[in-house]
């Protein structure tokens, strides 16, 4: 374990390089940076050109770069090991690297640790001393939901954690950090100006309720939707509140912002006064509250077992194996009231808590309940083989192509699962082939079945990469 006294160290920093050609770090090689400006800061080389220029730019994070142009002189950090003088008591000078360069060094003080319960700011950039000796640095990104944080140094959140951060010291200010603590003062001005907000007697002449404004709007809507209800009206999101802003009171909409600490209000600006307000809402919820005419929802009645009876039989007719004991392991569907409306809900097996299918016809919801039916009974079709084409590297969109493999189901049917990602994300999806695809006469035709399912354009595989897999014809049956 280390012994010196972080809050008394300074680290003197003697090799210092020039842009240079002939001179520049290897390629990823992390650097404490000394800009043009006087500022120090740090990131990752990463030269264009092969390398056989000094131009390219220092990564420091997603989106976050140094170009080159803008670099007085770089420094290795990643070259150093500090561990066996950091062993020594009594140790608050070290010097990374020879000392030959006299007043060109660079020397750093003022560490902190989070062993004393000392955090960086927000987006504040640091030279850090790792718990194994090593140099590094980061922007600080405090984790929102548990203690401590990490230092973001490259690109796809790549970070060093807090628990591996022996000692810290910020590094200069920068534009990110600036503007997050600029961001900062204007949530501390706003506080200050919202704490005696003022209510302009024009605007809020029927008082400072929401409700009261969406009532007088529902009282219009009324007479063109006889159906209209509060809870229609508040489908149409975001809800309108009426909440503080720059002092006064306004009619806004009111979001969290990024990070989650504090309320985005974006403000009603279509007038000065409460009537136009209230024309407004008629207006903003109208098309919402036309779609939800009941009599067009609920037009099967109310029973609810009318509908799944037909979600069931719809999909039945590919998904031949589909049977109601197989539903009892999924969703279940009701129909119920919800803030005094009939709303379709489902929940998962017998839990409380449901979930409301925003839905404006019947038709609409039979759709939604076939499609959970669906991936039901491909979830109880085991695979009995596979097979999967060999076909290269495929990049669409950015994407690779990671794999696309065709299953053969113990009913005798087929399925395609497809997975494409990049380096940071992807994802997978899976498509049953219908059986009107297998009743094409020959392997031609049934591949312009089959890609109306899983078109080329969109999944890497077209019939042209397709048709000549003679293994895969065979897979297939033909």
């Amino acid at each position: 374990m280390f012994v010196v006294d972080y809050k008394k160290l300074r680290l003197s920093f003697n090799e210092f390089h020039d842009l240079s050609s002939k001179d520049m770090p290897q390629y990823g090689e992390y650097c404490l940076l000394e800009l043009k400006t006087g500022d120090y800061t740090a990131g990752g080389w990463h030269p264009s050109d092969n390398g056989r220029t000094a131009t390219g730019y220092f990564l420091r994070g997603t989106a976050d770069t140094v170009d080159a142009k803008e670099v007085a002189r770089w420094h290795s950090l990643d070259r150093y090991d500090l561990a066996e003088s950091l062993e020594k008591e009594g140790v608050n000078w070290i010097n990374i690297g020879r000392e030959e360069e006299g007043d060109r060094n660079v020397q750093f003080e003022g560490f902190k640790s989070f062993a004393d319960r000392k955090a960086p700011k927000k987006e504040q950039f640091c030279l850090l001393i790792m718990k194994d000796g090593s140099l590094a640095a980061g922007r600080w990104n405090k984790w929102r939901h548990s203690a401590g944080g990490a230092f973001i140094y490259s690109s796809a959140l790549a970070s060093h954690s807090s628990d591996e951060v022996w000692a810290w010291t910020p590094l200069s200010s920068d534009e990110i950090f600036a503007a997050e603590q600029e961001r900062e003062n204007e949530k501390k001005r706003e506080k200050k100006l919202n704490k005696n907000p003022s209510a302009d007697p024009e605007l809020f002449k029927y008082g400072m309720d929401i409700d009261t404004y969406y009532e007088k709007a529902l009282e219009k809507l009324r007479e063109e939707f006889y159906w209209a209800t509060l809870t229609m009206m508040k489908k149409k999101t975001p809800v309108w509140q009426i909440a503080p802003l720059h002092g006064k009171y306004v009619f806004g909409q009111i979001s969290k912002n990024y990070y989650g600490d504090s309320d985005i209000v974006m403000p009603w600006t279509g007038g000065t006064s409460a009537d136009e307000f209230i024309d407004f809402l008629r207006s903003y919820t109208h098309d919402t509250v036309e779609r939800s005419n009941p009599e067009v929802k609920f037009k099967l009645g109310t029973d609810i077992n009318v509908y799944l009876e037909m979600a069931f039989k719809n999909a039945k007719k590919d998904y031949r194996w589909l049977d109601k004991e197989m539903l009892k392991k999924t969703w279940q569907y009701d129909i119920q009231r919800v803030d005094g409306d009939l709303e379709f809900v489902r929940r998962y097996r017998n839990e409380s808590e449901y979930s409301v299918y925003d839905v404006e016809s019947a038709e609409q919801f039979i759709e939604w309940v076939e499609s959970d039916y669906q991936s039901v009974a491909l979830r109880e079709n085991k695979a009995v083989a596979s097979y999967e084409p060999r076909l290269g590297h495929i990049v669409l969109n950015g994407w690779n192509l990671e794999s696309y493999v065709f299953y053969k189901l113990k009913s005798g049917d087929y399925k395609v699962n497809v997975t494409a990602g990049d380096r940071t994300t992807g994802g997978s999806r899976e498509f049953f082939i219908t059986p009107d695809c297998f009743e094409a006469k020959t392997y031609e035709e049934f591949l312009d079945r089959y890609l109306k399912i899983v078109p080329g354009y969109s999944f890497g595989l077209g019939k042209e990469d397709l048709l000549p897999d003679k293994g895969l014809k065979e897979f297939l049956g033909y």
